[in-house]
C-alpha cells in the first residue's frame, strides 16, 4: 500500500505553530491579579512572574482559603463557627477547627499583654454601634452599660483536649473581626511560599502582606494613608520585603451625629470608640495577625503606652500618627520611613 509522504514545508510549519502555542500558553506575565469579597472587605491578591495556568490555579486556591476562613470566624454568617459559640454562650461548649481555635486562643494572648485594650468579647458592643451597616447608631448610655457586663475576654473557656470553646454567660458574643484577616493573609502568604512564588502583593482590605521583592530584586514600596483624606493618598512610604503593614484609623469607619465623628475602634472598658489624639496607627511585622491586633490595640493604648508595647515585641514596629500631623516612629522604622507630606512632622528621630 502505497503512503502519501507529508510534504516537509507542513511538518515545518506544524512545529512552528505548536511552539509558538506552548510559548504563549506558558508566557510568564508582569503581574496576575483578582479580586474577592470575603470577611467583610474587598480583597486582591496580585502574583509576579507567572503564567496564566499557574495564576489561576493559585488565585483559585487563595478564594478558597478566604471563604473557609469566612466561614469558620464571621459572625455574620449562621452557620459560622463563632456563630455557633455565640448561640451556645452559656449553655456549652462548641468543638471548633484548629484555624478558630488558634486565632481565640492568639487573640487571649492579645488581651493579656495590653491590659484588656484588646478583647475579642466585645462582640455585643459592636452590634449596639453597627458602624458600617445600615443600622449604624449612637447606642444610649444604659444600652452601653447593659452590654458591658457582658464583655470580658477571661470569660471565654478552653477545652484544649478536645479544641472546645464555651461563653461563660448567656448574650455573650465573640467577635475576630480584628484579627480574622490578619491570619487570613498569613495563610495566603504560607501557601504563596509553598508553591514557591517568588513575588506576590496580598490585599485583604487595607491589610497588606508582600511576600519577597518586585522586579530588579528591589523591594515594595508600600505608602502609609493620610489620615485626613480618602483612601491612596499617602504621607510617606516604607519598603518591605516578607513583611506585612497594617493601619487602624479614624477615617476608616465612623459614624456621624450632631456634628461629632464616632469611629469604630471601640474601647472594650468604655463601650464608646477610643478617644485620644491619635488618627491611625500602622503595625509592620512579619506575621499578619500580630499586624492586624496590635494596630487597634496600640491605637486604643495611645502613643506612650502603645510604642511601649511595640519596642518590648521583637520583630514588631509602628507608626502613629496624631491628629495635628504628628509621626512617631518605633526605634527600628526612624531611618526607614520615607516622608513626603511636608504638612506632617516627625517629632521622635
Amino acid at each position: 500500500m502505497n503512503k502519501k509522504k507529508v510534504p516537509a514545508i507542513l511538518i515545518l510549519i506544524t512545529v512552528i505553530f505548536f511552539s509558538i502555542f506552548m510559548i504563549l500558553k506558558n508566557k510568564k506575565e508582569d503581574k496576575y491579579s483578582s479580586t474577592y469579597y470575603n470577611l467583610g472587605t474587598i480583597n486582591e491578591i496580585t502574583l509576579y512572574d507567572i503564567t496564566k495556568k499557574d495564576g489561576d490555579r493559585i488565585l483559585n486556591k487563595c478564594e478558597s482559603i478566604l471563604k473557609d476562613i469566612d466561614n469558620k470566624m464571621s459572625s455574620q454568617i449562621s452557620s459560622s463557627e463563632i456563630s455557633k459559640i455565640n448561640d451556645k454562650a452559656g449553655d456549652s461548649y462548641v468543638k471548633v477547627s484548629d484555624d478558630t481555635y488558634y486565632v481565640i486562643k492568639e487573640s487571649i494572648s492579645i488581651s493579656d499583654m495590653s491590659n484588656d485594650t484588646f478583647d475579642i468579647s466585645i462582640g455585643p458592643i459592636i452590634d449596639l454601634w453597627a458602624i458600617g451597616t445600615e443600622d449604624a447608631k449612637v447606642p444610649t448610655e444604659k444600652e452601653i452599660t447593659d452590654n458591658l457586663n457582658l464583655v470580658d475576654y477571661k470569660n471565654i473557656l478552653f477545652d484544649d483536649e478536645n479544641k472546645s470553646i464555651k461563653l461563660a454567660k448567656k448574650n455573650m458574643k465573640i467577635d475576630l473581626g480584628g484579627i480574622a484577616k490578619g491570619y487570613a493573609a498569613d495563610k495566603i502568604y504560607e501557601y504563596l511560599k509553598e508553591e514557591k512564588l517568588d513575588s506576590a502583593l496580598i490585599n485583604l482590605g487595607g491589610n497588606i502582606y508582600i511576600l519577597g521583592n518586585k522586579e530588579n530584586n528591589q523591594p515594595f514600596s508600600i505608602g502609609i494613608q493620610d489620615p485626613t483624606k480618602p483612601r491612596g493618598n499617602s504621607i510617606g512610604n516604607i519598603k518591605v520585603s516578607d513583611k506585612s503593614v497594617v493601619t487602624s484609623g479614624i477615617y476608616e469607619r465612623y459614624l456621624e451625629k450632631n456634628n461629632k465623628i464616632y469611629h469604630h475602634m471601640l474601647d472594650p472598658h468604655t463601650g464608646y470608640p477610643f478617644d485620644n489624639d491619635l488618627s491611625s496607627v500602622t503595625i509592620v511585622s512579619d506575621k499578619s495577625i500580630i499586624c492586624d491586633a496590635l494596630s487597634t490595640t496600640t491605637f486604643g493604648l495611645g502613643i506612650e503606652k502603645g510604642l511601649k508595647l511595640v519596642e518590648s515585641l521583637d520583630g514588631v514596629d509602628a507608626i502613629f500618627i496624631t491628629k495635628d500631623k504628628k509621626i512617631y516612629l518605633s526605634s527600628n522604622l526612624k531611618n526607614k520611613f520615607n516622608l513626603t507630606d511636608s504638612s506632617f512632622t516627625i517629632v521622635n528621630n
